[in-house]
């Protein structure tokens, strides 16, 4: 398996398209979302979507779709 970004997000965004993913059988990661421990700083640092390469291209799609 190797892994690409499909894309950068917020926490929140992250976890949703995380869920939105694997809903359509897309298994996937939310890389550095616990990266941040202070209080109040969820939109600081991006948290990186990962899917397997063979993946991307339907990952992608549901994204645009769901914009």
């Amino acid at each position: 398996m190797a892994l690409v970004e499909i894309g950068r997000f917020n926490r929140f965004e992250a976890h949703i398209l995380e869920g939105r993913l694997k809903s359509e059988g897309i298994p996937c990661f939310a890389f550095d979302a616990e990266a941040s421990i202070a209080d109040g700083s969820a939109f600081l640092i991006p948290v990186r979507v990962m899917v397997d390469e063979s993946d991307a291209e339907a990952a992608r799609r549901i994204i645009d779709d769901a914009a």
